[in-house]
């Protein structure tokens, strides 16, 4: 399967890639699936059943509200998130829901959407089954998704269907540079002379121009950009029974006030790369739109790390904008080939995790390394995240998720200047710590893999 750099950044809405993106694709494809094959007005309701994480931890992560949007032929990237909320009222008032788009059906919450909190589908713990009733109650379609991080959708027989992303490809053909690993990848860029970001620009290539690849990546810059800001410009409280408090929007007050203070605290800067990260992880929280990097969890480590760049690294520009992205992606595209970036099958090592990797990796080429640095910047910023449990409390993506990307990021910013300081030269290849992160979170117990049942999930008293 080839994996191209919009297939791992996604334009997309909180709270959670695999909870929310992935399960509003799945129910996009079930109620296309229904149309396409005639049977969409035989359909009276819609069963929906969710299993494993998403039965655990789907309500908090709001996988009812995306599949009931799904249904009606909504996707991640092209909702409005300020229409979500009026319509799921609606939809709620009137039990009734407009199957693809068009074709009403009874829908009442409780008898279809399902959570089953203690049961799984085999083949990953993010399955759903979607049942198409008639006005009999007799089964006239069904069909399982399994929601796999990342926003990435695979369907019972293993066949990939959320291609219907913009900006996602065919994986047809053979790429210029195909790499399945990062021995791969250093091999490949030392036979031809290219960057990381070099190679991977000749490899998108493959499917579109390259105005075109630029003009997208920007575009996925401009919206992490535009949640770095929303999400320091709002007050308030996010959503769900906690009540926690949203601080970014004070913190940037804070810094902006008291700018003078980075003459004398040299680590100034880093309370504004913990802003950057907060601001869109409470956007992600609050179910704002947010990119997909490459996981909702770990939304805000990238764009954390780039504004970093951008502000306080001399010389930034554009092109290293493109640089920085392309490189992010060539070692994301590594973890899903080999490993997973779901916090439900491995812990939060493989969202926080992978976004530290990437984005360690990302920032050393755009300070000038060679790629065996930027292996390693990739390599160390996954060894010091090994073994990371996901435990959002109360179901939720907000403790520890939106203060846990601001430290992956600060991570990500020390491993990209441990690396330059060094040869590239390394005693664990990035190879060796992807393998053991997915060994690692083989290991971990299914608790502490985003179903709130262990860690500060069962450590904190909710108020």
């Amino acid at each position: 399967m080839n994996i191209s750099t919009f297939d791992l950044f996604k334009v997309g809405i909180g709270p959670s890639s695999s909870h929310t993106v992935g399960p509003m694709i799945a129910a996009n494809r079930f109620a296309a699936h229904l149309h396409d094959s005639g049977l969409l007005d035989a359909v009276h309701a819609v069963r929906v059943e969710l299993y494993g994480s998403l039965g655990a931890t789907g309500k908090g992560h709001g996988s009812d509200k995306a599949v009931l949007l799904g249904l009606e032929g909504n996707l991640p990237d092209n909702i409005d998130p300020d229409h979500v909320e009026p319509r799921l009222a609606e939809i709620r008032s009137t039990r009734k829901l407009l199957l693809n788009g068009s074709h009403p059906i009874g829908c009442v919450e409780k008898e279809h959407v399902l959570f089953f909190r203690r049961e799984a589908l085999p083949q990953h713990p993010n399955g759903m089954r979607f049942v198409a009733l008639d006005a009999a109650g007799s089964v006239i379609a069904e069909k399982e998704y399994y929601s796999v991080g990342g926003g990435f959708v695979v369907s019972k027989e293993g066949q990939r269907v959320n291609l219907v992303q913009a900006g996602s490809v065919q994986s047809e053909g053979e790429l210029p540079y195909p790499f399945h690993s990062g021995d791969e990848l250093l091999r490949m860029c030392a036979e031809s002379g290219l960057t990381i970001a070099a190679l991977m620009m000749e490899n998108e290539k493959h499917w579109r121009s390259a105005e075109e690849v630029r003009s997208k990546l920007l575009g996925i810059w401009d919206v992490m950009a535009a949640a770095v800001k929303r999400g320091c410009s709002i007050d308030g409280e996010l959503p769900g029974p906690m009540r926690v408090k949203r601080r970014a929007s004070e913190l940037y007050r804070q810094l902006k006030e008291r700018s003078e203070e980075s003459f004398t605290d040299p680590l100034s800067m880093l309370d504004w790369v913990n802003l950057y990260a907060m601001a869109v992880n409470e956007e992600n929280a609050a179910g704002g739109r947010i990119v997909t990097a490459p996981t909702n969890g770990a939304a805000g480590v990238l764009p954390a790390v780039l504004h970093y760049y951008t502000k306080f690294i001399p010389g930034s520009n554009k092109d290293g904008i493109m640089t920085f992205m392309l490189t992010a992606a060539a070692i994301g595209l590594i973890y899903k080939k080999n490993a997973s970036i779901s916090g439900a099958e491995v812990g939060c090592q493989g969202e926080v995790g992978v976004a530290c990797s990437m984005a360690a990796g990302a920032l050393a080429a755009v300070q000038g390394g060679t790629p065996e640095q930027i292996e390693n910047a990739a390599e160390i910023g996954m060894e010091h995240n090994l073994g990371m449990t996901c435990d959002p409390v109360g179901g939720l993506v907000q403790i520890p998720c939106i203060e846990r990307n601001a430290m992956g990021a600060v991570k990500a910013i020390n491993a990209a200047r441990m690396a330059l300081r060094g040869n590239g030269k390394h005693y664990v290849s990035l190879d060796n710590v992807i393998k053991t992160m997915m060994q690692t979170g083989a290991d971990m117990k299914t608790k502490y893999k985003e179903t709130s049942r262990g860690g500060l999930a069962v450590n904190v008293i909710e108020c």
